[in-house]
């Protein structure tokens, strides 16, 4: 993984743990509502994949929210309450229909990639979709 990370020319750490991204896939959820939501991603895979944070810690996910400039409080309660479990439950339910069987997953028409991908192996992907739509 590291090494395709260099290759695109992205921050990568040292990662010697893994943590349950449940709460983070929550509060993205609720990102997505949010006016320029969009920019917590960037936070939780810096904060993830860079820093080695914990991002299954209310605590930590609050302080990236903030750092993204949406409401904290706000997110502190959808996180507390838990009030996008279902919601997330529902997406990956849909995943699974779809046949996604890891993180990232990127699908085009009937066709899907898994992992970490370089970019002519997604640009493949899109091409192949779009000869056969």
């Amino acid at each position: 993984m590291k090494n395709l990370m260099e290759e695109e020319g992205l921050p990568y750490g040292k990662r010697s743990m893994t943590y349950n991204s449940r709460l983070a896939q929550e509060l993205s959820k609720w990102s997505d509502s949010q006016p320029d939501g969009q920019r917590i991603h960037a936070g939780l895979y810096r904060a993830y994949f860079v820093e080695g944070k914990n991002i299954g810690e209310i605590e930590e996910l609050l302080h990236i929210t903030e750092k993204a400039e949406l409401p904290v409080e706000e997110a502190r309660e959808v996180l507390e309450k838990r009030r996008l479990r279902e919601a997330v439950d529902l997406d990956w339910g849909k995943a699974r229909q779809m046949g996604v069987t890891g993180v990232p997953t990127f699908a085009a028409g009937q066709y899907m990639v898994v992992g970490a991908q370089p970019y002519d192996v997604l640009e493949q992907l899109v091409q192949s979709a779009q000869k056969n739509s």
